[in-house]
């Protein structure tokens, strides 16, 4: 993998610099987000390495920055601030993974290699997908309903993807975490409904065919 590590503490960035090299990576280093914001933009990198408390642009800020420009390198945040609401926002800047400070780096290498993977796989063609009104370009990551553009976050349009793939099939909160973020998330926290209802409020609430459907006890469904 070809890594981008961004990490204002020197001896934190060593440590993952030379844990990544010994794995056979190719790794590049930042510490500030304006050097960061330089490299993701002259060089294609397949994971970026985050660290959200940074000089000058924030990590948070960077998510934002990279998203807003269509560029969807995978990102994991690293991130001394664990509370739930640290970790939607940053989910919800565009971030597809985070994990929080202390962590040990074979877990860190484990979500790494999985984001990795996962990218591989999103290369792939995939076709359009239409529900209804609700026209969904899985390659050029658009939506569309009654012909108008709706403007979706990357975890957002993850989320929406993954259930018009199951159209009309329930998928429990168990399995959106696996399949959409991918990760080992507290199955207590609230994160998937949190984005429904963001969905929700783009995808259904300006329209009379309501679309995404809770299935009490079970899940999600989307479907006419």
């Amino acid at each position: 993998m070809k890594l981008l590590i961004v990490e204002d503490e020197p001896n934190l960035l060593s440590i993952l610099r030379k844990g990544f090299a010994e794995n056979n990576n190719e790794v590049s280093v930042a510490m500030d987000g304006k050097t960061a914001m330089e490299m993701i933009h002259n060089y294609t990198f397949d994971v970026v390495i985050l660290d959200v408390m940074l000089p000058d642009v924030n990590g948070i800020e960077i998510c934002r920055r990279l998203r807003a420009a269509k560029n969807f390198v995978p990102i994991l945040l690293l991130t001394a601030l664990g509370t739930s609401e640290n970790i939607v926002t940053g989910l919800n800047a565009g971030a597809d993974d985070y994990l929080v400070k202390p962590f040990k780096f074979g877990e860190l290498d484990a979500r790494v290699n999985a984001l990795y993977r996962r990218s591989q796989q999103e290369t792939e063609k995939i076709d359009a997908i239409t529900i209804g009104d609700l026209e969904i370009n899985g390659r050029a990551k658009t939506v569309k309903r009654e012909g108008e553009n709706i403007i979706l976050t990357a975890k957002e349009f993850k989320l929406l993807y993954y259930l018009a793939k199951n159209t009309g099939r329930i998928v429990s909160r168990d399995q959106i975490l696996d399949n959409v973020w991918d990760i080992n998330f507290d199955m207590n926290t609230n994160v998937v409904d949190v984005y429904i209802t963001y969905l929700r409020r783009k995808i259904d609430k300006p329209y009379s065919t309501k679309l995404i459907h809770t299935m009490k006890g079970l899940g999600y469904v989307i479907k006419l």
